[in-house]
């Protein structure tokens, strides 16, 4: 059955303020808001925010992971600190530790290569393709359905990318509803500009993470270049820097409490629109479960990395992000046992029931689609712990690695067009990245002991759960034994030699009859569990298949429900290009406290110890002690540091620029309060709340406290 069109059902009155400022629209859907955008102190015209190729929006960028936005004429791009944070580990050495002590290259000529695969890319085009997606899937199901849909996805994205400047992707919207083929410009060389001390970018550290108030100058900044002629080009001394159609204003007044604030950027993933079965697992099972692993992962890598040693400076990006979602699933548990989200999501699957079950038109079209996407989920959690267990095994970088380049063999079999998405050649030089990477992001005493840990998990499941060639390859057939183990992962890292980066580039342009003959134990235990692998992941495509069927069902149903009740509709985030908006505000976390909503430079000293994470450097203490305040007060008594606002945002949206009703930019988005953490599936208006580097502290610091001045003289600073 055709699907209607999306646009056709979100053809709704956005008249007065009556609902919150609640979520992440995409740009063509803002000239429908702006009434209220206007109300609340929009100055630009909101149809100029929903044209890409015009400012400010063609100055916002994506890290592909993170936001940024181009800040000068000369390809200067700012960050958060923490998006930039692989990139500063990769180029410290414990001679040089730029993660300690801070980076500013003084002349562009100093900028140093970002981490191999860093990239820049700049949204110039997005298309509406369903049409053309979901061509001749209508009678199709579960495996066909998925090869159907994937093969007509990977001919838009090859026509697209006929001109190799640009990097295509077909995204997925309201679960499959719609289809939008988005076209961004792919800039290759990626260097750091700058980057303050780890004393003012991580300020805090995890102890201040997803927590009020906040000091952290969580900011960074790239410089983005091109070849000569203008065009995207790899690294290359004599590149230079790119030159934006626009770039952002940096605001030195800032905001003040009530102000209207809009983010524009890449929001990773919301699950706002799951079904109830789907919130008690992750919820009652799935995080509480990573949260302990990823707690151990975290912990195995401290016990065999000393602190400051080339080992663990390999490791603190990971570090970084474990801790980070170690953090978020501990919020996200608590507030869900705290609040009423899954009785909530029950009473409006019953609601609408109802509502289906009372239109004998409904009933025919939606009638079955809840209870048919219960009993896929349902499938789909059949051996939830196995591939839970499997997976985290398969993380050690040897076997992910050996893996990879296994799968790129067999993959480069095939005519380009039928490869593994990931495998194409689109994606080689992504491959490559990720192999060198590997040189400065890698210990083998780390890689063992993580591995031998969850080894030791797995090999605990019941012997039906397990897969009998990953028992035969790591010789558990009669259970785990901890020595005989270890005595089996000494040898196996012995006798490998991926660790070296000549040998894994050497691999990956081995044909797949050279790859299986090699006698590296990992690529061996690559091969020997690959046809059992394979036949999963055919499985789970076919699952897949079916899923991409009904979701769009129930999408259309609650569109239709909404749209029958005057509610707007926007679309769980998926890393496409967002807007959101609100204002600056506090809010109370518990009953009996009110939180302000701005810190500054002097909460910070009074946090201050010296010692890691609450160790500012010893000359911004000192400009602090002195009032030497500059330019950049705003009104206030003093600098400010963060602030917060209720803009709708999660993860992808850190760097993202917060700009003022004139689209000048007052601060950087890098992170949620701790309450909002569940907002990814439940939106709360009283405690969604997103923190913001002020770009009056961001300027201090540049100024007052590592004189770059170089780099402030380039950008537009409004005063």
């Amino acid at each position: 059955m055709r699907l209607k069109p999306l646009i056709a059902l979100c053809a709704l009155a956005f008249t007065g303020t009556s609902f919150a400022d609640e979520g992440m629209w995409q740009p063509h859907q803002l000239p429908e808001l702006e009434s209220v955008l206007k109300a609340k102190g929009l100055e630009i015209d909101a149809k100029s925010i929903s044209k890409l190729t015009e400012f400010p929006m063609n100055a916002v960028i994506s890290l592909g992971g993170c936001t940024a936005s181009f800040v000068s004429p000369k390809g200067l791009v700012v960050t958060n600190h923490h998006c930039a944070y692989g990139s500063i580990q990769y180029n410290s050495t414990p001679e040089n530790n730029i993660l300690e002590n801070g980076f500013l290259a003084k002349d562009s000529a100093d900028d140093l290569p970002a981490a191999p695969g860093s990239r820049v890319y700049v949204t110039e085009t997005v298309t509406n393709v369903t049409e053309k997606v979901i061509k001749g899937t209508e009678k199709l199901s579960a495996k066909a359905r998925y090869d159907a849909l994937e093969k007509n996805q990977k001919q838009l994205v090859a026509d697209c990318e006929a001109d190799d400047n640009y990097r295509c992707n077909v995204y997925s919207f309201h679960g499959g509803l719609e289809f939008y083929l988005i076209k961004s410009l792919e800039i290759k060389d990626v260097r750091l500009a700058y980057t303050p001390a780890m004393g003012v970018g991580k300020y805090g550290g995890d102890i201040d993470n997803w927590m009020w108030p906040r000091h952290t100058g969580d900011f960074a900044f790239y410089r983005a270049y091109v070849g000569k002629d203008g065009k995207p080009a790899e690294y290359s001394e004599d590149n230079v820097p790119f030159v934006p159609d626009s770039y952002l204003s940096v605001s030195a007044k800032g905001v003040q409490e009530g102000d209207f604030v809009m983010v524009t950027g890449y929001p990773g993933r919301t699950n706002r629109y799951r079904i109830a079965a789907e919130v008690d697992y992750v919820f009652n099972t799935s995080y509480p479960k990573a949260r302990i692993h990823n707690t151990k992962y975290v912990s195995l890598i401290e016990e065999n990395a000393e602190d400051g040693s080339k080992a663990r400076i390999a490791y603190e990006s990971t570090i970084a992000g474990y801790n980070n979602y170690i953090k978020n699933y501990g919020s996200m548990i608590e507030s869900f046992n705290k609040g009423t989200m899954y009785e909530r999501k029950k009473q409006f699957e019953q609601a609408l029931t109802n509502w289906i079950n009372n239109d004998r038109r409904l009933k025919r079209q939606y009638g079955s689609v809840l209870a048919e996407l219960s009993s896929l989920v349902e499938q789909s959690q059949q051996h939830n712990e196995r591939d839970r267990m499997l997976g985290y095994v398969h993380r050690s970088q040897m076997i992910s690695t050996a893996r990879r380049l296994y799968r790129l063999a067999y993959e480069k079999q095939k005519p380009n067009s039928e490869r593994e998405s990931g495998y194409q050649e689109r994606d080689l030089p992504r491959l490559e990245a990720g192999l060198k990477r590997m040189t400065r992001r890698f210990d083998e005493g780390v890689d063992k002991a993580i591995l031998l840990h969850f080894l030791e998990l797995y090999a605990a499941l019941p012997k039906q759960e397990r897969f009998t060639e990953v028992d035969k390859a790591f010789n558990l057939q009669n259970g785990f034994d901890k020595t005989k183990h270890k005595a089996l992962l000494d040898n196996m890292y012995a006798e490998s030699s991926l660790n070296d980066e000549d040998t894994r580039l050497e691999l990956a342009e081995q044909s797949f009859a050279q790859i299986k003959k090699s006698d590296d134990p990992f690529i061996q235990y690559a091969d020997a569990i690959f046809t059992v692998m394979k036949a999963q992941e055919d499985k789970d495509k076919a699952l897949a298949g079916k899923l991409q069927a009904a979701r769009p069902q129930l999408m259309a149903a609650i569109i239709a429900f909404n749209k029958a009740k005057n509610k707007p509709v926007y679309a769980d985030a998926n890393s496409t290009l967002r807007v959101t908006y609100g204002t600056v505000g506090g809010y109370s976390p518990q009953d009996g406290l009110v939180a302000t909503p701005f810190t500054s430079l002097e909460g910070l000293l009074a946090k201050n110890t010296d010692v890691e994470p609450f160790n500012a450097p010893e000359k911004l203490q000192k400009q602090i002690k002195a009032k030497l305040y500059g330019d950049y007060t705003g009104g206030m008594n003093t600098v400010p540091v963060n602030f917060l606002s209720n803009v709708d945002t999660t993860g992808g949206n850190s760097g993202s620029p917060t700009l003022n009703g004139k689209a000048e930019l007052v601060g950087l988005l890098f992170d949620g309060v701790y309450e909002s953490i569940i907002g990814d599936w439940d939106y709360n208006p009283a405690l969604n709340r997103s923190i913001h580097v002020d770009s009056r502290y961001m300027l201090w610091v540049m100024d007052k406290v590592d004189n770059a001045q170089n780099l402030l003289d380039e950008m537009k600073i409004v005063k």
